[in-house]
């Protein structure tokens, strides 16, 4: 497999002459369908179609034209509704409050970055701000169609595999450790397979996340991320002095498993989503600090669209949640993971373990693929199709 993406990445078609021409649409089948098998992880198995492209059955088509003159519109009304009103919520119980400011940091460019967040309020304002926060994130998901979540919560003695290298005397040991004394997860880790899992998360603990630099200063959506406390990264800064997203990450992990006070951090280790079958490589970001973690899995069952954002557009995929009338999301919580010294002295160890686990319980399946294997799958398809 890597040999076969090497080639892809060093010789690519240097001309439209060099690219075998698709002589049919069957040909066009079949390409897509090896690719899929390759890049199974990223491939989209439902009703419709690779990048959400079709062919869409006639009664498929009644069905959106249908929708699309009814539950979009009100649905788009209804969810910007809900953003600007918790927008204004925000602004209200932060317009005489200072932001929290943490640690300088110097950006390549030279210049100094600072880190701001309301999530460090305290008092009956922060209340305010998580209560509504968590309500509305629901209140978003019930109007996209998710109007039942199903959630189990797994405790130490059901799961299959407590920790796949780890003894049974040391589990034991663990399990009396975390029941005298429970120490507060440092991260939530959870495979990621949409936009929408931020939305329950936000409705289910209302966890800062990690974002880029430029969603603080988004309209609407930056003071809001502020209120979460998200992490602001420049994941294209090279500097020497720049932290970079695993130092930042790491002292929030820190911060949050030995304040009780501090934000909680959410965290995809993945590093980008799939199709909600597969669990990838999980980054250790979340693991480096040693802390105990909490594992959450997202399953979302489908009949006709799959809301897992994989090759399908942003506008595309919006635009096909919202005609679905129900959207079905199940969740597993399991028991807080504490990692064994051994776990803690090796971070990579840590998050296999904590992977595997994830994907017993979540049957989920393992795959070594990661985000460069995603652009080179979703760089394929696009030539594939330009040339149909």
């Amino acid at each position: 497999m890597e040999s076969e993406l090497k080639d892809m990445n060093s010789n690519p078609p240097s001309s439209k002459e060099e690219r075998p021409l698709l002589k049919s649409e069957s040909d066009l089948a079949a390409a897509i369908e090896e690719l899929d098998k390759k890049f199974a992880p990223y491939a989209r198995t439902d009703l419709y179609g690779t990048m959400g492209l079709g062919p869409f059955p006639m009664t498929e088509k009644i069905k959106l034209a249908v929708a699309m003159v009814t539950l979009v519109p009100l649905r788009f009304l209804l969810s910007m509704s809900l953003l600007l009103l918790y927008y204004l919520i925000c602004r209200l119980f932060t317009l005489f409050s200072a932001p929290y400011r943490g640690a300088e940091e110097e950006e390549e460019e030279g210049g100094v970055v600072v880190q701001e967040d309301y999530a460090h309020m305290r008092g009956w304002k922060r209340t305010v701000i998580v209560s509504c926060g968590r309500f509305l994130s629901r209140v978003l998901l019930f109007v996209f169609g998710f109007y039942w979540i199903h959630e189990t919560r797994l405790d130490r003695d059901s799961l299959m595999d407590p920790n796949p290298k780890t003894t049974s005397a040391e589990i034991s040991q663990k399990g009396d450790a975390a029941t005298e004394e429970p120490e507060r997860p440092g991260a939530i880790v959870s495979n990621h397979v949409s936009y929408l899992d931020i939305l329950y998360h936000m409705s289910a603990s209302f966890p800062s996340f990690v974002a880029k630099r430029s969603v603080g200063k988004l309209p609407l959506v930056g003071l809001i991320s502020k209120c979460l406390g998200c992490v602001y990264v420049q994941r294209e800064a090279k500097s020497p002095d720049f932290k970079g997203v695993s130092g930042t990450v790491n002292e929030r992990v820190r911060e949050a498993h030995r304040n009780k006070s501090a934000p909680t951090i959410m965290l995809f280790p993945e590093g980008t989503t799939t199709n909600g079958d597969y669990l990838l490589t999980f980054k250790t970001g979340a693991f480096l600090a040693g802390t105990p973690v909490l594992p959450v899995i997202l399953k979302y069952p489908y009949e006709r669209f799959s809301v897992a954002w994989d090759t399908i557009s942003g506008a595309r995929h919006i635009l096909f949640l919202l005609c679905q009338f129900v959207n079905h999301l199940e969740v597993i919580r399991l028991p807080v993971y504490y990692p064994s010294q051994e776990e803690k002295d090796d971070p990579k160890l840590y998050a296999s373990n904590v992977r595997r686990l994830m994907a017993t319980e979540g049957n989920l399946i393992l795959s070594d693929l990661g985000l460069g294997d995603k652009r080179i799958y979703h760089a394929t398809l696009n030539g594939l199709f330009c040339k149909s």
